[in-house]
Parts: structure tokens; sequence; C-alpha cells
């Protein structure tokens, strides 16, 4: 089976955990990792300015509707919910959800340990426009500059011992990024979701292949989580009604209560975090995670999403 992923040290740790749940479902698989350099890597820049973070997954989907590779792994996060699938391609399995918390990392050396201890005016890295709207939400007073590349580049630059423009005095990341890289000790803030609520599709790998390939979906579909794919589903179908694009500070996050009953729930950011509407609901009788993201959505639109949405520079 060839596992088309991108190149960078965290996909390929990704895929690394994918070959091993293949090879435990079946001890003869033989695997072929085939990395690509996404245009969206090579970019440095704003990724508004080429396109969006779909590009991520455009060109490994390219090549698995070419028939070159017969799975591909995303992070759900990456897939653009405005968007139908790419013709003839499907998601085969949804993994169990790894931690959706961000997390503050500070230059070695610092004594901070918290987004409080930070003194007015500091500068906290982040590519991400969500975050920025929250970490602006929550203190105005800091400014949140956009750094992207790989996690280790990042935390090198942080550190000061890869040169960049301007020198950081904290960095927000995901947790389950830096776990897949050994790197969960530079964790100093573990924020809850009430503080940064993840974007849709946070922690989540899935599989895709081709619908045409009925060999290849039996097999990753028996790695499907049932769990975590509706709690997916229900985010992705708010994100899908929104109509956001890659500016718009959109936040998502389902969890499944103990008693069964699906939770979401959904934050639309300008993007310093001055505006904001949110909504939350549950389930209920039905329980269709469909209906659920239609609701929030709904709930969402009510209070203003289009306006803020359309209020953002594409």
């Amino acid at each position: 089976m060839r596992i088309g992923t991108r190149r960078s040290p965290m996909a390929l740790a990704q895929t690394e955990h994918v070959r091993h749940l293949l090879a435990e479902l079946d001890p003869g698989i033989t695997t072929e990792v085939v990395a690509v350099e996404t245009e969206a890597d090579k970019w440095h820049g704003d990724l508004a300015q080429l396109g969006g973070k779909g590009l991520f997954v455009k060109a490994i989907d390219e090549q698995l509707q070419r028939g070159e590779i017969d799975t591909a792994i995303h992070c759900l996060k990456d897939v653009p919910g405005d968007e139908p699938m790419p013709k003839g391609l499907i998601f085969a399995a949804i993994l169990p959800r790894a931690d959706v918390r961000d997390v503050l990392v500070v230059p070695e050396g610092s004594s901070a340990e918290s987004l409080d201890d930070l003194p007015p005016g500091a500068l906290i890295g982040s590519s991400s426009v969500r975050r920025k709207a929250q970490i602006n939400r929550a203190r105005p007073d800091l400014q949140v500059v956009r750094i992207r590349g790989m996690i280790g580049t990042r935390i090198a630059k942080l550190d000061g011992r890869k040169p960049m423009d301007v020198k950081l005095d904290a960095m927000v990341l995901a947790s389950s990024g830096l776990e897949r890289l050994g790197l969960g000790d530079r964790a100093r803030q573990i924020f809850t979701v009430d503080e940064i609520l993840p974007p849709v599709g946070a922690g989540v790998l899935a599989l895709e292949c081709r619908e045409a390939d009925p060999e290849a979906t039996k097999l990753l579909s028996r790695l499907n989580h049932d769990r975590t794919q509706l709690e997916a589903t229900a985010e992705r179908v708010m994100l899908h009604g929104l109509r956001g694009h890659c500016n718009s500070p959109i936040a998502g996050y389902c969890t499944t209560d103990p008693d069964g009953q699906l939770s979401l729930r959904g934050m639309v950011f300008s993007r310093d975090g001055s505006k904001f509407v949110h909504a939350h609901f549950w389930g209920e009788s039905s329980n269709d995670p469909g209906v659920l993201g239609a609701r929030v959505c709904a709930e969402l639109l009510r209070q203003g999403a289009r306006d803020i949405i359309e209020g953002i520079p594409h």
C-alpha cells in the first residue's frame, strides 16, 4: 500500500503511526511512503495570498486521483470545509482524536509560565488567525505576529538558534504536534478549550482513498473510530454552512457526553477578537451530527457570523 503524505517531520511521524496501525491489522502488509512537498509547504508568506491552507492537501489528492498512491493521510483541520471532496475520493477512516488543546511555548531560559506572565506589548508567534483572535480577546495588549514553518524550525527561531526578523516572547502551538515530535516538555501553559477553542477537525487524522478501490477502502475502514467520526461530522457541517475562507477565525469543537449525547460549540471571531459570536447545542433526541452542526451554524449566522466573516479580507 502506497501512502501519500507531506514531507514535514510532523507528517512523517503521523505516517509512521498509521503504518504501525496497518501492520497490526495485517502483519503481512507492505507499505511504502510517498512524501511530497506541497505548494503550501514551499510558501512562507500568508497562505491566503496563495489560495488557502487547502493547498496542504491538494497535491496529494491529485496523486491519489491519478493512482500514484493508494491512500492519503490528512490532518482534518487542513481539509477545506467549504468545498466538496475531490472527485472520486472518500474518507475511508477517521482515526481517534488526539489532544486538541493549544499550548504556550516560551524561549529557553524564560521564566514565564503563562500568558498572564508576559509583559504588555509582548510578541507572540502564531500562524493561526483563530489563535490570534482568541489571544487578543484575552490580552488585547499583546502583539500576535505571523510565523509559519515546521514546528522544529519555529522553536529554533524562538530559542534564537535560527535567525528571525523579530525576537518573540512566546509562541502558541498545538499540544498534539509537540507530543508527536517528542517536544511535549516545551509546553508551559496548556490552554483549556474555554480559553482557546480549537479549530474544526483538531487532532483528527483522516485516511483518504479512491472510492473505486474497494480493497483499500475495506482495509482502511477497519481503523475508523466511530465516535470521532460523528464529532468531526458535526464540526464540518457547521464549517460548511458558515462558508468561511482561510482568513476566517472559526473555531468548532464537538465532544460526546458520558450518556452518548453529542455536544458542539462553535465560535466566529473578528481578527482582533473584539467581536465574536458563540453557540453551544447538544444533539438531543436524534443525536444526528449533521442536524447538530446545521443548528449551531444557524445560530451563529443568526447572531451575525456572516457579517464578521465578510468583514475580514480574503
